[in-house]
């Protein structure tokens, strides 16, 4: 899904490949667009890492409407980049309440992922 609402695309760089692997993984990202006077602008990303299932309880779990139009001040885009190429999942537009709320989520979730769960799996 595509936002109708930018006066221009969001640049995402895709993440650099390694030299073990020449095809790209998929990642995924939360994206914080802001209206400004020249249209969206792209002020902020979360990457969430590269489990599918993960990222989508993350941003299932955000504060908002999904109800998303062209007055809405903040937009959080859901976005897939596969293959080097961005793919948005899905969006939200939210006060500046719950943004604040969301990247608590957002932050407590990696942080849980990347430490806790990884821990447990290791184990």
């Amino acid at each position: 899904m595509i936002s109708l609402f930018r006066s221009k695309p969001a640049l995402i760089a895709p993440a650099p490949l390694t030299a073990k692997s020449k095809i790209m993984e998929t990642t995924y990202y939360m994206v914080l667009d802001m209206k400004t006077i020249r249209g969206f602008e792209t002020i902020g990303r979360f990457n969430i890492g590269n489990n599918s299932h993960f990222a989508h309880t993350v941003f299932n779990q955000l504060e908002g409407s999904r109800a998303v139009s062209e007055s809405n001040i903040l937009h959080l885009d859901f976005v897939e980049m596969r293959d080097g190429l961005p793919v948005n999942l899905n969006m939200i537009s939210c006060t500046l309440d719950q943004l604040s709320e969301n990247f608590k989520t957002i932050t407590r979730e990696t942080f849980k992922q990347y430490n806790l769960e990884g821990r447990k799996n290791n184990e």
